[in-house]
């Protein structure tokens, strides 16, 4: 006979859950027949709709898609096709694109630090613009990759960031017009420069003010004849995680920037931008399904058959939280998800108020496009990351 489990001390809540009017849980429901889970649904029309959005809001940028955060193949042809630009991080990362219908000339190395095996594989694929941050590094570039197009990357402000880029990388911008002149002393081509204000930026001041930093060092180099013509703004660009999250406003964002632009730039400059997870976070739905059950701790817990070491590794990797969604209809609980590794460090919440849920139950989360299977583990514990399907 089976054992009733018992109901949490602190009574339920009425679900504040709605049926989902955009279609999205209907599709769900399509494509549980369709494949075993989990499995991760990437919306073409969300890709499209991001980059016709971002291209609207910035028509003076163009988007270098930044592989790292998805580089599903599925994804970079979508991006081909619309003409994206693409930033990678590593030879591997170059080669992919590049074999899936990427230019080399609208592709930027973007890592201040390169091996010497990838500076030679950019060279022979004939990437030719590259970032730097510091003056090694030049020597490094122009012994393997004379001629080589360089962009300085500048320290800039990171306030307010989910992930701070400044830690780790960027000249002090007081040092730009030297370590500008010198690669062109050692037969560089200075090209430019770059910043970036940190991923999940929510604070426009940060573009704001790097923005004004790169236009006195263009000018300070225009002045000793080392004219620049390409500003590389990064990314960091914001999206919401949450159906109702506050403070996350792209457009007016966006209306800022592209003011300061205006203002400080003569229009022979030339602007890109690296987002990732601007572009493929909102496309992306994971959906999962509970494996088991239990009651523990006055509340019902729950494990799903995906985990932190799976496609869930950004609550680790991106320091990001996630909006949990059910099918199941009815009243809520305080309850308890985790995955399906034998760590315990496997646990995705101890505090998701959701409906009672049985094996088999589908739980799944929006906008988790980016930095989720990129750095999912492979087969830790034997459990395999999501499968993704273009839709």
């Amino acid at each position: 006979m089976p054992i009733a489990t018992p109901k949490p001390l602190a009574g339920p809540k009425l679900s504040k859950s709605k049926p989902d009017l955009s279609g999205v849980e209907n599709l769900i429901r399509a494509m549980v027949k369709k494949h075993r889970t989990p499995f991760m649904m990437i919306r073409r029309s969300v890709l499209e709709k991001q980059f016709q959005r971002l291209r609207k809001c910035l028509p003076e940028v163009m988007p270098y898609y930044a592989i790292k955060a998805n580089p599903n193949p599925k994804i970079i042809k979508a991006f081909v096709k619309l003409g994206a630009g693409f930033d990678v991080a590593s030879g591997w990362e170059m080669k992919h694109v590049l074999s899936l219908g990427a230019s080399p000339d609208r592709v930027i190395f973007a890592n201040t630090i390169k091996s010497t095996e990838d500076i030679i594989s950019a060279r022979r694929r004939r990437v030719r613009m590259m970032t730097f941050d510091n003056e090694p590094e030049l020597y490094k570039i122009s012994e393997h990759y004379p001629g080589a197009q360089v962009l300085l990357r500048i320290k800039v402000g990171n306030e307010g960031s989910v992930v701070n880029l400044s830690l780790k990388f960027g000249a002090d911008p007081e040092n730009a017009y030297f370590i500008l002149r010198k690669a062109r002393s050692l037969g560089l081509v200075p090209m430019g420069l770059s910043f970036h204000v940190g991923s999940q930026s929510k604070n426009v001041e940060n573009y704001l003010q790097a923005l004004e930093i790169s236009a006195n060092i263009i000018n300070e180099a225009k002045e000793h004849d080392v004219p620049l013509k390409i500003m590389d703004i990064g990314g960091g660009f914001p999206i919401q995680h949450f159906d109702n999250e506050i403070g996350v406003n792209f457009e007016r964002m966006a209306f800022q920037i592209r003011k300061q632009i205006r203002q400080l730039f003569d229009k022979k400059v030339q602007f890109i931008a690296e987002p990732g997870r601007f572009l493929v976070g909102p496309a992306g739905i994971l959906v999962t399904q509970v494996i088991g059950r239990t009651f523990r701790n006055n509340k019902n817990y729950y494990y799903l058959n995906d985990g932190i070491y799976g496609d869930f590794s950004g609550m680790v990797f991106d320091h990001c939280k996630y909006e949990f969604k059910t099918l199941r209809r009815g009243q809520t609980f305080l309850s308890a998800l985790a995955g399906p590794t034998c760590d315990s460090f496997d646990t995705l919440s101890l505090d998701v108020e959701i409906p009672e849920l049985y094996v088999n139950d589908v739980v799944y989360v929006k906008n988790i496009g980016a930095y989720s299977s990129a750095s999912a583990v492979a087969n830790f514990n034997g459990f395999a990351p999501a499968k993704i399907v273009l839709v």
